[in-house]
């Protein structure tokens, strides 16, 4: 009887296993929100790039006032992300911090400076609506 009893507990720890995947991209975009919301990121604006990209389905640009803002920033990201079980699978740009790009593999954000933000242009690049798109030439 006992080992009845412990087959079964042994397949409550396999199923608790297999429930503990990943969260929803959802959730982690809503995670990363909230830690650039914490650390008072501005202009925060949320793309989605599903049909434009393989890449990522989510882009979130950011902007920090100054490269110690944007290092904080990312540095509270990765922790928060961290912390709900996300591990980035990069981080580029701490060392200078005019632009931190975080790779969350479904979600990638970039916190930049004002100046570099308006360089890039990034939201203009991604945020590609059908009836903006011009005539393909093939």
């Amino acid at each position: 009887m006992s080992d009845t009893r412990a087959q079964g507990k042994r397949r409550t720890a396999v199923t608790s296993k297999t429930k503990k995947t990943r969260k929803a991209p959802g959730s982690l975009t809503d995670i990363a929100i909230a830690a650039l919301q914490d650390m008072k990121a501005v202009n925060v604006k949320v793309l989605d790039v599903r049909k434009l990209t393989d890449v990522a389905d989510t882009m979130i640009v950011a902007t920090g006032t100054s490269d110690r803002h944007v290092k904080s920033i990312a540095d509270r990201l990765v922790e928060r992300c961290r912390q709900a079980g996300h591990r980035p699978y990069g981080v580029e740009g701490e060392r200078e911090g005019e632009w931190v790009l975080v790779d969350l593999q479904d979600l990638i954000v970039h916190v930049m400076l004002p100046r570099i933000r308006e360089f890039y242009g990034l939201e203009k690049l991604w945020d590609i609506r059908p009836a903006q798109r011009g005539p393909s030439f093939a």
